[in-house]
């Protein structure tokens, strides 16, 4: 039988982003993204979404210090021109230098410092090409991510998520942290990760319509990845992939 999610508060989300160890565990972060493999699972479920034109509006949820989604846009800014990019957290944590970039590439960015659940329960009338997050939905326990992906559903034309594995490899994973460089606080924030991360078909079902609007796509991404992707049944599907 699978163990039910179980959702505390992390240790970075409680300390002032200004503390030495927390500066250190974001930056460790960004090595953890490498090792999961982030960036090309990112890259492959957004070609999958097959989308009809290249996103002009995109936003990211939770966006923390916005260097994965630079990565990503250096990897798509020559399909991908002129993109107006939204970066989401309840602190702004991009520093002059990762806005500099995006900027160089041709993206506009701004930073939109809002809790999340706010911004759901909000009558926030903004609309996107595409909604991305990266291990942040499991930060919610059921009635806050629900309200989170129906206004993810609501105000935009396809999502991609990619969120802790809650199984035995998940487990390993984060167990390993250590051996690529992590201070205490990401060793045992990874842990608690895992224990709230998705299994099964636990993000399709908490997504509202389903089976009526969107087509829906949720699977592991080996090792250590639980992915989910929607796109609106309306987006037509004869676009390349990036």
């Amino acid at each position: 039988m699978r163990n039910p999610r179980i959702v505390i508060a992390e240790i970075l989300d409680e300390m002032d982003p200004a503390e030495p160890q927390a500066r250190r565990s974001r930056r460790d972060l960004q090595r953890v993204h490498v090792a999961m493999g982030t960036l090309t699972i990112l890259r492959g479920a957004i070609g999958r979404l097959r989308l009809p034109a290249p996103p002009r509006r995109i936003l990211e949820l939770g966006a923390g210090d916005g260097t994965l989604m630079l990565r990503l846009a250096r990897a798509l800014a020559a399909r991908w021109p002129g993109v107006e990019l939204t970066l989401l957290d309840r602190q702004d944590l991009v520093s002059a230098n990762t806005r500099d970039s995006f900027r160089e590439l041709g993206w506009e960015v701004s930073v939109l410092t809002r809790d999340v659940v706010d911004w759901a329960r909000s009558p926030d009338q903004s609309y996107y090409d595409l909604c991305l997050t990266t291990l942040f939905l499991h930060h919610f326990q059921e009635p806050e991510l629900r309200a989170i992906l129906a206004a993810v559903a609501a105000r935009s034309r396809a999502f991609v998520a990619c969120e802790p594995q809650r199984d035995a490899w998940g487990w390993l994973g984060s167990r390993l942290v250590g051996l690529i460089g992590g201070n205490r606080i990401t060793r045992s924030d990874a842990v608690t990760s895992v224990a709230a991360g998705f299994d099964g078909q636990e993000l399709g079902l908490a997504w509202p319509d389903s089976s009526d609007r969107w087509e829906i796509e949720e699977s592991r991404a080996f090792p250590f990845t639980h992915r989910f992707s929607a796109r609106a049944r309306s987006v037509a599907s004869d676009a390349g992939a990036p």
